[in-house]
């Protein structure tokens, strides 16, 4: 807590000192901010964060390239650059870039497992979203309903969960489009190899039992115990992931070394550091046969819209919500930028695109992480691993990693958000259904249909405002909401139907206190239907208008305009001229 307060008013003394110039260049290297303060019990804790989230992320980026259908060590070239990038560029303490679940997922269905492509959309997604930063295009995210980001993410578990079915059985051959791995997951399981079964479900009922243990140290019914054992506990079921791949591999590396291969391994990995070298730009086939930019930046398709925003709008949800957690605000455009720089420089160590990662942003918080810096102890953790573990990595059971992502996905089918919806506003289920289905056939697709559905929900709401009807002598048309050009055909139906064409015409006051803005379409039509309320002898007073609205109605000289400041006192000057009459 004590390195919170102080993370926050180094902050604040940022934004609140020094020249235009020097603001200027902190706010777009915070690091600038906090580490001329930066103390020596901020590094205790930053070292312990750090360890703890790198012994976390060394297993789960392994796992995770599983899912993107790459080499294992793809997932540790894609885990070291966010940790430096994102001290200099970032603005919470909290978050870790790195491999996630989602992003794996989407990388393999834009590239189907190709290596060198994935290394190409890493740098085309950072320049998008560095564009995006650079033009402050943030707000682009806000149209994307929470429905669809829900449908979305339990679609994604569903699909990344079930797909490493087949290595917790030990299948191989099975298709990757959704319905035929399910189809034929199902088909062969005649042909499950025992030991990966075996392992699988022993490795999962482990990390399962370890997670519940984590979950219970925080209930206040836990008996009590000695201080050094609750954080032994604490640390143990943190580092659940690194515990169980390294015991799992010790014990296919001992069956392995007594000649019996009863487990589907890793196999052969690459050893070292990636070199430091640009994406490639082009593509050669089995047969020979190159593809050029244009070609595969077309075969990338709406993928490559969708995985920059998907990776904007993960990471942003948990800067923000471990910044109001720990009570301090962080710069959205700046993290679109750290993201974006990210993946750009992660491109040249040939990793595949990344973003904030949820679980490993939470251990990085409860462990006490003071600053960014943390990241940078992650991120040597995962080089050290590429330099020296490599061999190591040989005997890891598939069935194990398997084992990692089911435990690291199945917390993000939220079920429980079905219900709220049902209960708050039933019409949200139509985009989250729509794009949890359509995920299934493609998770691109679905994102699109998604934000399709909410989208045209949303112009209809503007296009049919609800307009509240009372009869005071004078009909009184209250607009519920705000009045734009997609609502002028609804606006004068109502009007025509319940007051210009009804044997008696009747005179209205439209209530327009909702209304601050109108445009140029909204004035032609006020103007017919003023001529329409004249031609019937009746009239259309405007009641509670904005100043801004009222300039613009004066402004465009409208003939026969009436307007008061409330309804009452419309309601009495039709009642006079209904007397004078």
């Amino acid at each position: 807590e004590e390195c919170l307060r102080e993370f926050v008013i180094v902050r604040e003394r940022m934004s609140a000192s020094g020249c235009c110039s020097y603001s200027t260049l902190k706010a777009w290297l915070p690091i600038l901010s906090w580490l001329p303060r930066y103390k020596l019990k901020w590094l205790q804790m930053d070292l312990l964060a750090g360890i703890t989230v790198g012994l976390t992320t060394v297993p789960q980026a392994l796992a995770y390239a599983e899912v993107a259908g790459l080499p294992v060590q793809y997932g540790l070239y894609s885990a070291f650059m966010g940790g430096f990038i994102y001290t200099l560029l970032g603005t919470s303490k909290d978050v870790t870039l790195g491999p996630t679940a989602i992003m794996s997922l989407l990388c393999f269905s834009v590239v189907g497992g190709q290596p060198h492509r994935a290394v190409l959309l890493t740098l085309l997604c950072g320049l998008i979203q560095a564009v995006m930063a650079l033009l402050r295009l943030g707000f682009l995210l806000d149209f994307i309903s929470f429905p669809v980001i829900k449908g979305f993410t339990c679609a994604a578990a569903v699909t990344i969960g079930f797909g490493q079915v087949k290595n917790i059985l030990g299948l191989k051959d099975v298709p990757h489009q959704f319905f035929l791995e399910v189809y034929y997951t199902f088909y062969k399981i005649p042909e499950a190899r025992i030991g990966d079964v075996v392992l699988g479900l022993l490795c999962l009922a482990v990390l399962v039992m370890l997670m519940f243990m984590k979950m219970g140290l925080g209930s206040e019914d836990v008996p009590p115990c000695s201080r050094l054992a609750r954080k032994l506990v604490w640390a143990v079921t943190t580092m659940r992931n690194a515990l169980v791949v390294v015991a799992a591999s010790l014990v296919a590396f001992s069956w392995d070394a007594y000649g019996h291969h009863v487990f589907t391994i890793t196999g052969k990995t690459s050893q070292g550091l990636p070199p430091f070298r640009p994406p490639p730009t082009s593509d050669t086939m089995a047969n020979g046969t190159v593809v050029s930019f244009g070609e595969i930046v077309e075969d990338f398709g709406g993928g490559l819209a969708v995985i920059p925003i998907m990776g904007l709008l993960e990471s942003i949800a948990i800067a923000k919500a471990f910044a109001s957690q720990n009570d301090y605000r962080i710069d959205a455009n700046q993290e679109l930028l750290a993201i974006g720089v990210t993946n750009i420089m992660g491109s040249f160590v040939s990793a595949y695109p990344v973003t904030g990662s949820f679980g490993r942003t939470a251990v990085n918080s409860q462990t006490g992480v003071c600053s960014p810096a943390g990241g940078i102890v992650t991120s040597v953790i995962v080089l050290l691993s590429l330099e020296f573990l490599m061999p190591v990595f040989y005997y890891i059971p598939k069935a194990c990693l398997a084992a990692v992502i089911i435990c690291a996905v199945a917390p993000m089918v939220d079920y429980h958000v079905v219900a709220n919806m049902w209960r708050i506003r039933k019409l949200d289920l139509l985009p989250f259904v729509v794009t949890f289905l359509m995920s299934f056939w493609q998770v691109q697709y679905g994102i699109i249909a998604g934000v399709a559905v909410s989208g045209a929900m949303l112009l209809y709401n503007m296009a049919r405002p609800q307009i509240k009807v009372s009869d005071h002598g004078v009909l009184v048309m209250e607009l519920s909401s705000g009045l734009s050009f997609p609502a002028t055909e609804h606006l004068s139906h109502i009007i025509h139907t319940q007051a210009l064409q009804v044997s008696l015409p009747r005179s209205v006051v439209l209530d327009c206190h909702h209304v601050s803005v109108i445009d140029y379409t909204v004035i032609s039509e006020l103007r017919d239907l003023l001529r329409q309320f004249k031609l019937r002898d009746v009239q259309l007073v405007f009641s509670r208008l904005q100043p801004s609205v009222l300039e613009v109605l004066l402004a465009a000289d409208l003939q026969g305009l009436r307007h008061t400041d409330s309804v009452e006192a419309a309601l009495q000057m039709e009642s006079e001229n209904l007397l004078n009459d």
